[in-house]
């Protein structure tokens, strides 16, 4: 299990074999079944997990029970409540597996002390950090001026693989639109693409 992040990170990250060992001796392998949590509300995120096999999502649930997707986590990404695991704060959220997924967990601790120690490591997460603020930026200027459609098809363009592994009420919560909405917009864009 631990051969795809090993991976990883030497292509992401140019870890030497040596960096490569430190981090396999803290990492902890977990399998979680389809709809099993990882994390939820009011529980502190101790861990951060790297997806090796599945598909996870991390969601809120509003007061009126609506529930919004924040993101989701396939192979090759790192998944947590990243709010909850820097800041040792209670977790708003849940995260759970949207198929039988396999991951690899570190525990804070050990991750502080792999960022301290480790100075590709850390160039590696420096990395992720502010690719992550970028995307996030870009999702909500995205969701305050874009159309539906436009929303949609960026979508379907930056993330193929999560479109096609996930029901579409998902994609249409993570996008900030209703089912009905994301319904028409599909149902629009294949006229478009049979005219």
């Amino acid at each position: 299990m631990t051969d795809a992040f090993a991976n990883y990170l030497t292509q992401k990250g140019s870890l030497t074999p040596e960096e490569i060992r430190q981090v396999e001796q803290v990492i902890i392998p977990r399998k979680i079944r389809r709809y099993q949590y990882l994390l939820q509300p009011g529980e502190v995120s101790n861990y951060i997990g790297f997806v090796v096999k599945g598909c996870l999502r991390q969601f809120r649930i509003s007061e009126n029970g609506q529930e919004h997707i924040m993101r989701f986590a396939i192979e090759n990404w790192w998944v947590s409540d990243f709010e909850s695991f820097l800041s040792g704060q209670p977790s708003k959220s849940y995260i759970d597996a949207l198929e039988d997924s396999e991951i690899v967990m570190m525990e804070k601790q050990n991750y502080d002390i792999l960022i301290q120690t480790i100075p590709n490591f850390k160039s590696l997460i420096d990395k992720l950090t502010t690719k992550n603020f970028e995307v996030h930026q870009a999702r909500i200027y995205s969701n305050i001026s874009e159309s539906a459609e436009d929303r949609y098809n960026n979508f379907i363009i930056s993330y193929p693989s999560i479109n096609q592994r996930v029901p579409l009420h998902m994609v249409a919560s993570f996008l900030g639109l209703s089912r009905e909405t994301l319904s028409r917009v599909r149902k629009q864009d294949s006229r478009k693409n049979t005219d």
